[in-house]
């Protein structure tokens, strides 16, 4: 359990680690580019169609379902606070209404936060709004320890 500290900033109190939090914008972005199944049992040649079927969603993809046992994986507070930073991204509250929005979003947690959060139009740039407005900076992390390949 994580003890508020009296001076802890609201960065402070986001009990997510910002590699975790980082993940889930990246996901959430890969997840929103995606647009519906429009044609699940297409049979064209992707050279002919240029390939556009990528950025179809289906009904088993990998990216729905990282971002969704990414989501779940985390602890009952680190959802909340997911939440709450998705409202301060979307303008329902500011900074300093940090832990009035958590606790609303504790409050009114029904259901998987997955499925709440997944739903949200945009949600890796309403994560990424909120961070930034908590004073949370993610762009070095996004690209130096999530997308390193290994190779020299």
């Amino acid at each position: 359990m994580t003890v508020k500290r009296e001076s802890q900033t609201p960065a402070e109190s986001l009990n997510i680690s910002l590699e975790t939090l980082a993940f889930i914008i990246l996901k959430a972005r890969a997840f929103d580019a995606q647009a519906g199944v429009t044609d699940p049992d297409e049979g064209s040649n992707a050279s002919d169609d240029r390939a556009v079927s990528v950025l179809e969603g289906q009904r088993d993809d990998p990216t729905q379902q990282e971002l969704r046992v990414a989501i779940a994986s985390l602890t009952e507070e680190e959802q909340v606070a997911l939440v709450a930073l998705t409202w301060i991204g979307r303008g329902d509250f500011d900074a300093k209404e940090w832990e009035a929005a958590k606790s609303m979003a504790r409050e009114r947690h029904r259901g998987p936060t997955s499925r709440y959060l997944m739903g949200m139009p945009m949600l890796g740039d309403l994560l990424e709004e909120g961070a930034s407005a908590l004073g949370v900076n993610l762009t070095d992390i996004e690209y130096d320890d999530l997308y390193q390949t290994g190779e020299e």
